[in-house]
């Protein structure tokens, strides 16, 4: 698994994932247009943990209780591109369903670095920086 990704600063000065590159080797694959979908899905999902994966406490409890108080990724915020490359093998099939989430966030991360010079040193993002 890799992943790079390419952020933006938008007019606003928001940043923003404009492109995603995703290569995946899982041995065999037997329908690859569920492994680019999961790849896909991956992204966003690694990107909802990037900007805005907290839990945060009150009380003794957990504030959010569902989707309707903890944020996702949403068409809106997704890049305009998700580019799936999927290593062609014989080896036997590895599974591609949770390789894709971990190496988002760092290849955000690193892109932020890129772009603004800021290293990131905690998650979530819209906590440092205008997400």
């Amino acid at each position: 698994m890799a992943v790079v990704a390419s952020v933006v600063k938008s007019a606003s000065g928001k940043l923003a994932v404009d492109e995603a590159w995703v290569t995946i080797d899982a041995g065999k694959i037997i329908n690859p247009d569920r492994v680019r979908a999961q790849m896909e899905g991956s992204v966003i999902f690694g990107m909802s943990l990037a900007f805005h994966g907290a839990i945060t406490m009150r009380a003794g409890a957990t504030v959010q209780s569902n989707f309707k108080d903890y944020r996702l990724v949403r068409i809106g915020d997704a890049p305009r591109a998700i580019h799936v490359d999927i290593k062609p093998s014989d080896e036997l099939p590895g599974g591609a369903g949770e390789p894709g989430v971990p190496p988002v966030a760092p290849a955000i991360a690193n892109a932020v670095f890129a772009l603004t010079g800021r290293r990131v040193r905690e998650l979530p993002l819209n906590q440092a920086f205008d997400v």
